[in-house]
């Protein structure tokens, strides 16, 4: 941080006709501003634990019509610790997978499959895949929708998005991720600020 937020605005900007902010905002979930602001993003929450309040702000964010997307997480245990924790906020709501069919692959850019996008470890280690190599060679796109299938939650398991803006000027770090991680978060953001 703050450099992967910084080069997605500037991709956004530059590839959508969507102007959006042009300095990263970082805000906790308790922060009275959250609901100004339709679509967040979270990286390795595979990790995190939520306070009774911050579950209780997150499900009133969600069901009011925002979108949580979580990103950079690895391997069965950080996947079932999230889930653990997603749970609590929308227990009566199933985690399901996005088709490769479905309008948030085609919305501003033709997304033509399902590329697992590495972090940064890539670069030293080679690997797609950065933990449990059973359950993280696998990249799974996957949501939360609502009654209506509006995605609550979006999610991008066994990759890391974030890494691929970060590393964007890093001759090192194939542009193929770079620009693929780029159209995924464009089709995501400008699909559910339309539907």
């Amino acid at each position: 941080y703050p450099e992967a937020d910084v080069h997605l605005i500037q991709g956004f900007n530059r590839l959508s006709r969507i102007n959006a902010h042009q300095q990263p905002l970082v805000m906790p979930i308790t922060n009275p501003r959250l609901f100004q602001y339709p679509y967040i993003y979270s990286v390795e929450p595979g990790f995190l634990v939520w306070t009774d309040e911050e579950v209780a702000r997150l499900r009133e964010y969600l069901l009011r019509g925002g979108t949580y997307m979580a990103d950079d997480y690895h391997g069965g245990f950080e996947w079932n610790h999230w889930v653990e924790q997603i749970k609590r906020v929308l227990p009566e709501r199933q985690i399901v997978d996005l088709p490769i069919e479905h309008p948030i692959f085609h919305t501003v850019f033709d997304i033509p499959d399902k590329l697992q996008v590495p972090g940064a470890q890539y670069l030293r280690s080679g690997r797609m895949w950065e933990k449990d190599y059973e359950t993280g060679h696998i990249p799974y796109y996957r949501a939360i929708l609502d009654d209506d299938g509006r995605p609550m939650v979006l999610i991008s398991h066994n990759m890391d998005w974030g890494d691929a803006w970060e590393w964007a000027d890093v001759p090192e770090y194939e542009e193929r991720f770079t620009t693929r991680a780029y159209r995924l978060e464009i089709n995501y953001i400008v699909f559910t600020m339309t539907h």
